[in-house]
């Protein structure tokens, strides 16, 4: 057996590089959210915090509603990402390991729809919100995201490589219904793809910007993109105001992923050479 080699140098530096890139417009944002507009006018570039984050921070909820945005962003993209993992689990583990007619050709079309364009929907989509009188309402941007075909294939190809026929087999000779099946032995090997799968569907959520500006009211069901983007707004752009903005509304995408953080890594890392 052949030892690994270990990266070099040029390795690590260009993985510094990536994550320099990363970082900095997030702390970016966060410096000019602790200045004030003067500042950010000065030749010399801004690279160190100020001292206006709180007063920068009470000017934002002063000028819109934020905490209501805030609010009506989490419901959106909380439930969009709780509907995601648990349907596109039980649909990926059905494609992957349940055996029925037509699996094959069920499966094509889920994928097939994923290549139709978005925007070519969102005129009949627009009617039908209309029809079922959800303008302006919630439920007009949370349905429309509670099962994608990108999450039904990412459970699938996740159940074809975590969870073998074998197991699923034995599970069914030992009397488990399908459903205990799916419980007992495909949630506990799918944690990690569905870590992913949740911070994927909730960061599409939460920075969702067209549809629920389409058909949300921006004053009585704003999300945070469309109270962002009332920030932008006006006869010039406060950019101290607007960037305060942007760096309270990523606080929740960053918890999440503190949260799930050991899990996503643990996915990621399933995939790695050994």
């Amino acid at each position: 057996m052949t030892a690994r080699r270990r990266p070099g140098g040029w390795v690590y530096a260009v993985l510094v590089g990536v994550l320099g890139a990363s970082v900095f417009p997030l702390y970016w944002s966060f410096v000019v959210s602790t200045r004030d507009n003067a500042a950010i006018g000065e030749t010399s570039p801004l690279l160190l915090p100020g001292g206006h984050l709180v007063e920068n921070v009470r000017r934002v909820f002063d000028t819109v509603d934020f905490w209501l945005a805030l609010g009506n962003s989490l419901i959106v993209a909380g439930t969009v990402m709780v509907s995601n993992v648990v349907l596109a689990s039980l649909a990926g583990f059905a494609f992957a390991r349940l055996r029925f007619r037509g699996r094959n050709t069920l499966f094509l079309l889920v994928v097939g729809s994923a290549m139709v364009p978005a925007q070519l929907g969102v005129i009949p989509l627009y009617l039908v919100v209309g029809e079922l009188g959800w303008y302006g309402r919630l439920e007009a941007v949370i349905v429309p995201g509670l099962l994608s075909a990108f999450s039904v294939f990412w459970m699938r190809q996740a159940c074809e490589n975590a969870i073998s026929a074998e197991l699923v087999d034995a599970a069914t000779v030992d009397g488990c219904s399908i459903l205990r099946t799916y419980w007992h032995v495909a949630v506990p090997a799918l944690r990690p793809a569905a870590a992913v799968l949740a911070m994927l569907t909730f960061m599409a959520a939460w920075n969702d910007y067209f549809w629920p500006l389409v058909v949300l009211d921006p004053n009585e069901t704003p999300t945070v993109q469309v109270a962002l983007s009332q920030l932008a707004s006006g006869y010039y752009t406060d950019y101290a105001l607007m960037l305060t903005g942007a760096t309270v509304g990523v606080l929740p995408v960053i918890a999440l992923f503190l949260l799930l953080g050991r899990h996503i890594v643990r996915g990621i890392l399933k995939g790695a050479p050994v």
